[in-house]
């Protein structure tokens, strides 16, 4: 089905990738909420404004204003220098540190309040993710949750190893056997070090995302959250690791597979790097919410991909993948739904 059969109709996963093998596979925010319901927020910058415990404060919201950006990571590294170099001089002012402190944890509270907690994965779904993405010699993820890495440690052998025996990334590393799981926006196990590199945290299961919440000045989580494509190009600029990982999208070869990835604007970055990487053919995952429904979607990536003609778009049911088995996802507790 060329990109020009805009009808209703959508491929089965499985008989899709029989014709179109897939090398690659991209994935979204979408992939996240077909497991958890509450990874279906607009922007955590606004989740921070709105959490009921120690949220950001007008003053913090001032500072993000005046950075012009709704990013996170840069902020707190501005921050976070800004308390060195403050030290160095002996320079005694404690405002940087406190708005720090204040962010981390406005910040914590956000991730906690749309996270899916460790104790409600169940091992059996972790390991269906886990067996889905070893059929893939390359997985991008625009995600910065937990659940690729919480599902790549149920067998941690099949996957690269892009990180040395002191977590740190290491670019040399970046050929050994396996697939290779990687993160185009960052995510919560990873830290940006002070002077710039990536470092992976050692915790696993749940101490990965309780111990987000020790908020120390130092290294900062590394992840792009929601914020315009131009402001997170540039963050990811400012990264070896992202910058690497986007660079290896656009080198993509093969088949690529689309999961829960709109590619509105604010993902132009990706959408570009796709482009660059010219791969044989997209399939594209769409859900069968009506007939209607299915033909904008499929509209709305026509027209993404519309000066790139030689690249064909197929389009096929997201129930019918691993990934959107409708048992996949996992129920929130009532007492979460109303804490958000």
């Amino acid at each position: 089905m060329p990109h020009t059969d805009l009808d209703s109709s959508l491929y089965v996963w499985p008989e899709l990738i029989a014709r179109h093998p897939c090398s690659g596979l991209l994935l979204g925010n979408g992939a996240s909420r077909a497991v958890w319901r509450p990874f279906t927020y607009f922007s955590l910058f606004e989740q921070a404004q709105r959490v009921r415990h120690k949220p950001l404060s007008l003053t913090d919201q001032a500072l993000f204003k005046s950075y012009g950006s709704e990013l996170f990571e840069p902020v707190l590294s501005a921050l976070n220098t800004t308390v060195r170099i403050n030290a160095a001089l002996a320079i005694s002012s404690s405002a940087p540190l406190n708005r720090y402190y204040a962010i981390k944890e406005a910040l914590i509270h956000a991730v906690r309040s749309v996270h899916i907690p460790w104790r409600l994965l169940p091992t059996s779904t972790l390991q269906h993710i886990n067996a889905e993405l070893r059929r893939y010699h390359s997985v991008y993820s625009s995600n910065y949750d937990l659940l690729c890495h919480w599902a790549a440690s149920q067998s941690p052998e099949a996957f690269q190893m892009l990180f040395d025996e002191e977590g740190s990334f290491d670019i040399r590393r970046t050929h050994t056997p396996g697939t290779r799981l990687l993160y185009l926006h960052g995510g919560l196990h990873l830290l940006k070090q002070q002077d710039g590199s990536t470092r992976q945290r050692s915790a696993s299961g749940s101490e990965l995302l309780d111990g987000f919440a020790v908020n120390t000045p130092g290294d900062v989580p590394l992840f792009v959250n929601e914020s315009s494509s131009d402001d997170k190009l540039k963050a990811i600029r400012s990264s070896d690791y992202l910058s690497w990982c986007l660079g290896e999208l656009a080198r993509h070869q093969g088949g690529l597979c689309l999961f829960g990835q709109h590619l509105d604007a604010s993902d132009r970055h990706l959408l570009e790097a796709i482009k660059q990487a010219r791969p044989a053919h997209i399939a594209i995952a769409i859900r069968p919410l009506s007939e209607a429904s299915i033909i904008s979607q499929k509209q709305h990536y026509a027209q993404r991909f519309a000066d790139t003609p030689h690249i064909p778009l197929y389009f096929f049911d997201a129930t019918s993948h691993p990934l959107g088995a409708p048992g996949l996802e996992v129920e929130a507790p009532v007492a979460m739904r109303k804490r958000k």
